[in-house]
């Protein structure tokens, strides 16, 4: 028996972390069991599914390089099908119309939970004749087995059972015409041969329901699994008030896709102690044994590290490759300063997204118009004018332009001044840069250039002149 394996988004809003990690987590079993992964579009909420949100689910599966073997399959395109199958159904009595008007349906539902029982249809319409037609509208209804239990090996969970007698008969066709998800799910599953659902704990309800209605078709019932759920911080079950974004607000902030897996993967399933993971190593050690029964915390700080780690250890060249799609959204004239590769070993140790990265490298290719308030109140003061003055000289005079000439220059101005390397450093800093943070000061000022640095140690001079007449002028 070939594996196969789908992934089934509702396209009713964005990609989100819980629905990555099910998509990995198939994916990553149809990969290692040398099966088949499908993507199927579930667009059965008419009202609520949009072309936006289909689009950021496949270029989201694109950037995370989840390639799929068949697909998208989308359920809209799929209805005469479904239509078949509810026909055949009524015809051998396995499905019913149901006259019920939703004033009935409501009021039923009210009178239940006054009554503290389960709210569920009674089955009014159920022993009608079978082929009872009126004109009046109706739903189809599946007709639920009354008696016995569903008992199904959950991969993750174990056995898990459910008594017919309370599954009620659900709706499979709208009035509208239109069917419903359970029935849309049970039917594509049997269709596209799928051996194996791995799906949010969230679903385990609809898995007796889907099981009746394959049953009822003599159809092969697939494997089961359902994935605990990921929890926030404070304990409740991640969603948008925990302000994790859509994966593609991941890609946009400057996650890697490798980071985002790795992360994912751990989120749940464990081997030994090991921590880094790359695609092919999750492939071939992936298995739904080693895949936790106990809900999981979402921890962005460990994400980030997992990001940093990989901005650091991937290639430099491929890494400086998509950086220069965040440097391109910020507008920055790369040409007029250093390679990207070399921004990247200057900057990889202190930042921790590719966004931060080309934050952070504005002030390598672009001049800025003001200092740091805070730092040029505390560095760009009269005792640093000296110290300016001489370190400017010297790198003007400067035969080579090189990381450890420039470190020279610092000491050596250093030494003549009888000041300390941060007494000189840090005006030198906020001269360059514009504020009191930087990766190693001879680096930086290799980078940003000679001609710039100098150019820049000139207007930090000018700063500390008008900042002097300013303050004689008020007093």
């Amino acid at each position: 028996m070939q594996i196969k394996t789908r992934f089934a988004p509702s396209p009713t809003g964005y990609l989100h972390i819980g629905s990555v990690r099910t998509a990995l987590y198939s994916w990553l079993f149809a990969r290692s069991q040398g099966g088949k992964f499908v993507l199927r579009i579930e667009d059965t909420d008419l009202e609520r599914s949009t072309q936006p949100a289909i689009e950021a689910i496949i270029n989201s599966m694109n950037w995370l390089n989840l390639d799929w073997d068949e697909g998208p399959y989308f359920q809209t395109t799929r209805f005469n099908r479904y239509n078949i199958v509810i026909e055949n159904m009524l015809s051998n009595g396995n499905a019913y119309r149901c006259y019920c008007s939703k004033e009935r349906i409501n009021s039923l539902r009210k009178k239940q939970i006054a009554q503290l029982k389960k709210p569920r249809y009674d089955g009014h319409c159920r022993n009608r004749n079978r082929h009872y037609i009126s004109k009046n509208p109706y739903v189809v209804r599946f007709r639920n087995p009354q008696e016995g239990s569903i008992i199904f090996n959950d991969l993750i969970h174990g056995p898990i059972e459910f008594k017919n007698q309370e599954l009620d008969d659900l709706v499979i066709r709208r009035a509208d015409g239109s069917p419903t998800y359970n029935f849309c799910a049970a039917i594509d599953d049997h269709d596209m041969k799928i051996t194996h659902v791995i799906r949010g704990n969230d679903h385990i309800n609809n898995t007796p329901r889907q099981i009746n209605i394959l049953k009822s078709l003599d159809a092969p019932i697939p494997s089961y699994a359902h994935l605990s759920i990921i929890l926030g911080n404070d304990g409740k079950k991640l969603s948008k008030r925990h302000d994790v974004g859509s994966i593609i607000q991941y890609r946009d902030d400057g996650f890697l896709p490798e980071a985002l897996l790795n992360y994912l993967v751990r989120l749940g399933w464990s081997h030994g102690n090991q921590e880094i993971f790359n695609l092919e190593q999750m492939k071939n050690m992936f298995n739904l044994k080693s895949v936790s029964k106990s809900n999981s915390t979402f921890n962005v700080e460990k994400l980030l590290w997992l990001n940093q780690y990989y901005i650091k250890h991937l290639p430099t060249e491929d890494i400086a490759t998509r950086l220069l799609w965040y440097v391109k959204k910020q507008e920055i004239n790369i040409f007029n300063g250093p390679k990207l590769t070399d921004i990247l070993t200057l900057l990889s140790g202190r930042c921790r997204t590719l966004k931060e990265l080309a934050t952070s490298c504005h002030y390598f290719y672009e001049d800025f118009n003001e200092f740091d308030v805070n730092s040029a109140n505390k560095y760009l003061c009269s005792t640093a004018i000296e110290s300016l003055n001489m370190i400017r000289k010297i790198l003007a005079s400067l035969n080579e332009w090189t990381p450890a000439s420039i470190h020279e220059a610092i000491k050596k101005t250093s030494k003549e001044l009888h000041m300390n390397i941060n007494q000189i450093g840090m005006p030198l800093r906020v001269a360059v840069i514009g504020t009191d943070r930087s990766p190693s000061l001879n680096l930086t000022i290799h980078a940003i250039g000679r001609s710039r640095s100098l150019a820049r140690i000139d207007k930090a001079l000018a700063f500390i002149a008008t900042t002097i007449h300013a303050h004689s002028q008020k007093h």
